[in-house]
């Protein structure tokens, strides 16, 4: 077995005397920006493969985990994928958060026919044969929050404020074609992006304040990302603004954000996730204790960590069910992989490489938990959304037509292309 890399301590208290034949990489941010969501998804990965391997590990061989720290930094990102795929051979790789490290990263993988699971919510307008996408694509997370603020809040004029990467900006730019064809004007739409680890949060808010000078209920959408939240959150605060007054609706603050916040100023806000710790279940309840029992009683859970406990669950099966780690034989067991998640209902692996997942909208209580205010059934994801003109042509179908961006119109596969 070669060496292990970063954190090989605490790894090394994991492996067992069986021959470990099973590797897999674990590509997540432990310093930088975005340790403050991360850091839990690493710590998910080595839990599940510690009671992975406690119950035999997969068709008898032992799973070693390889735990690197792109530390937030996007080309390294594709730096230690390729070290985790041509140095240490892993079988396959859990990471990333941010979409811009998801890019950084897919050439690499691709071009390696490495295997990606993706766990994070995410702009959707990609897909990948090497990537498995477990967290929510627009139409699971973003539409159905903006249907809410439209239809239960009343929300009138809409401030999109997001962290200056493609995540925010893809999704902004979907929402906004969106919210116009839902009858908002243009002129009631504010946009603003600011930089990773953004701080001064003062002119922002008071430019949102100002767009409800005329009366008119005024909703924020918030794709901000990583440490800058506690900025944002504070600055709220400090500016009187409740709830009642602007909502804000998030997509990348969970359970794990809110435990560095002080929440007392924060509640009725909103998140937008597929899971909170708060569902109710008997299968996230024994999630929740083994997690407890790891970590510590003052340890959450959160939205990605479920993307990755159904994400590696199905992994396992269709490598039992492939008898090889070989990507392209696992990646054709993946189809149609059932898991039960951690809301009571069941995931299903679509062949666009998405998964079917209920939406989630929850309420910030006092406690830093989430009153789950709204659930829909399994929606199932889509990679190209259904509006914007020239994506809504576009369909991914993986299994049968060995397509990720298949154009209806022309009955024809098209070469991939991002368009940021």
């Amino acid at each position: 077995m070669k060496k292990l890399v970063s954190s090989a301590a605490l790894l090394a208290a994991m492996a067992t005397t069986a021959a470990a034949d099973i590797k897999v990489g674990v590509l997540h941010s432990l310093s930088g920006t975005m340790a403050i969501s991360e850091t839990t998804l690493k710590d998910t990965m080595l839990l599940l493969i510690e009671e992975q391997n406690a119950k035999g590990g997969i068709n008898g061989e032992m799973l070693v985990p390889v735990v690197v720290d792109p530390a937030s930094d996007w080309p390294l990102f594709a730096e230690k994928a390729r070290e985790l795929l041509e140095v240490h051979e892993v079988d396959v790789i859990f990471g990333n958060w941010t979409s811009v490290s998801r890019k950084s990263v897919l050439p690499v993988i691709e071009e390696l026919n490495g295997l990606l699971f993706y766990p994070v919510q995410y702009e959707g307008e990609e897909s990948s044969k090497n990537v498995f996408y477990t967290g929510a694509a627009p139409n699971q997370q973003a539409i159905p929050a903006t249907d809410y603020y439209l239809e239960e809040l009343g929300v009138e004029k809409f401030a999109l404020l997001g962290t200056d990467y493609v995540y925010p900006r893809t999704t902004n730019k979907i929402l906004e074609q969106y919210l116009k064809d839902s009858g908002i004007a243009a002129e009631d739409i504010f946009v603003n992006y600011t930089p990773f680890g953004h701080s001064d949060w003062s002119k922002i808010v008071a430019d949102v304040v100002a767009l409800g000078a005329d009366g008119k209920k005024v909703g924020v959408i918030s794709t901000i990302n990583g440490d800058a939240n506690i900025g944002f959150y504070k600055e709220l605060a400090a500016a009187g603004i409740s709830a009642d007054d602007i909502p804000v609706v998030a997509f990348s603050v969970g359970e794990e954000e809110l435990a560095g916040l002080d929440t007392t100023n924060l509640e009725g806000h909103l998140a937008a996730w597929n899971y909170f710790q708060s569902a109710e279940s008997e299968a996230n309840d024994e999630f929740i204790a083994a997690w407890k029992a790891k970590m510590g009683e003052e340890r959450v859970t959160n939205d990605p960590m479920e993307a990755h406990y159904i994400g590696f669950n199905m992994w396992v099966n269709a490598v039992e069910a492939a008898g090889t780690t070989d990507v392209d034989a696992v990646r054709t067991a993946m189809y149609g992989q059932e898991f039960p998640n951690l809301t009571g209902g069941t995931a299903v692996m679509l062949p666009n490489h998405h998964l079917a997942k209920p939406v989630l909208i929850g309420e910030i209580q006092a406690d830093g938990q989430f009153d789950i205010i709204s659930q829909t059934t399994e929606v199932p994801g889509d990679a190209w959304t259904d509006f914007l003109a020239e994506s809504a042509v576009l369909k991914s179908d993986w299994k049968d037509l060995g397509c990720g961006m298949y154009n209806t119109e022309t009955s024809s596969c098209v070469q991939i292309k991002s368009n940021y």
